[in-house]
Formats: structure tokens, C-alpha cells, sequence
């Protein structure tokens, strides 16, 4: 009687093990899938990338960024894009660049010192940090980018909402400095 004791402690013991680490591994797969989902929807909405030209997949929140991208600027945006939402621990970004002579690159928009494009890319990382923020209404901030220099814009609910605002923005990177001009409207 005692070996069948015994025998069943050792087979619940061994099942809640498994049963634990099967359960572990589902809430990964879980967040891994939810982050996936945040990655291609930030990708798709961003109109500078083809995001067709872009597959994503996550392991224990690292995300690997494969595919097509017509410029280096474009490999830099998609992963600054991945790597800012909640959940994402690192980017392994594969993308190839592949310059495509029949449309207009993102080359072609230069300025003389390539500030344009950086200008370009500040602007587009922040305002969709702000969509993806559920704590800043990132539809009423205007975001504008002149040399590093960011501008924003617009209304916000709360001073708290606004100094958020402020601290995302001068997160970004290459950001040489943030002129706030927002203004606070009590809903």
C-alpha cells in the first residue's frame, strides 16, 4: 500500500510539473502571437514601408523582422517601429534592402545632408508611438521635425497626458530637442 501511495504522490507531482510548464508555455505563445499582431498592424499603418514586403515572427518576445525594404532608412524605421511596443524584448532585423529603380526611394528625397529623411523618420516613430499609447490622445498631436528639432502641437486632456507627450517624444531617437507647444483642454 505504501508503494501505491508512494507511486500516485510521484505521478501528481510529475503531472502538475508538466501541466505547468505546458500552461507557462501556451501564456508565451499567447503574448508572442499578441505582440506578432501589434507588429504587423504599427508596420501597416505606418504609410513610409510596404508592409506586404515584411513578415514578422516572435519568439519569447524577440522579434525577427524578414523581407523587402527599398532603403536603409526604411530597415531602420521598421525596426524602430517593432522595437518600441510594449512586450518586444529585441528585434533580429533580417530585412534586405532592395533598391527598385521604377518608383521614387526614399534616397531621392535627401536633403544635402540627409536631415530630411531623419526628419522624416522622428516624425513618423513618435506619432505612432502616440496611436499605440492607450495614455495620449496621439490623434490630437501634431507632430512636425526640422533638423532633429520636434515640434509638437494640438490638444491634450491633462497635464499629465502632456508631459507624457513631451517625455515620448524626447525619447526618439536622434531627437536633438522638443518645443512643446500643447495645449490643455479639460474634456
Amino acid at each position: 500500500m505504501k508503494t501505491f501511495n508512494k507511486s500516485i504522490i510521484a505521478a501528481l507531482v510529475l503531472g502538475t510539473t508538466a501541466m505547468g510548464a505546458q500552461a507557462s508555455s501556451w501564456e508565451n505563445e499567447s503574448k508572442d502571437a499578441w505582440i506578432d499582431g501589434k507588429a504587423e498592424t504599427v508596420l501597416l499603418m505606418n504609410t513610409n514601408l510596404n508592409n506586404f514586403d515584411i513578415n514578422t515572427d516572435v519568439k519569447n518576445g524577440k522579434v525577427i523582422l524578414t523581407g523587402k525594404v527599398n532603403s536603409e532608412l526604411d530597415k531602420e524605421l521598421a525596426e524602430e517601429l517593432v522595437l518600441s511596443l510594449d512586450g518586444v524584448t529585441d528585434v533580429d532585423n533580417q530585412l534586405t534592402v532592395v533598391k527598385n529603380m521604377n518608383s521614387k526611394s526614399h534616397d531621392n528625397m535627401k536633403d544635402d545632408d540627409g536631415s530630411g529623411l531623419t526628419d522624416a523618420k522622428i516624425t513618423t516613430v513618435i506619432t505612432t508611438r502616440y496611436l499605440f499609447n492607450s495614455e495620449v490622445g496621439g490623434t490630437n498631436i501634431d507632430v512636425d521635425t526640422d533638423n532633429g528639432v520636434v515640434t509638437l502641437t494640438g490638444t491634450v486632456n491633462s497635464d499629465a497626458e502632456k508631459q507624457l507627450a513631451v517625455k515620448i517624444a524626447k525619447n526618439a531617437e536622434d531627437v536633438r530637442d522638443v518645443v512643446d507647444k500643447l495645449t490643455i483642454v479639460a474634456k
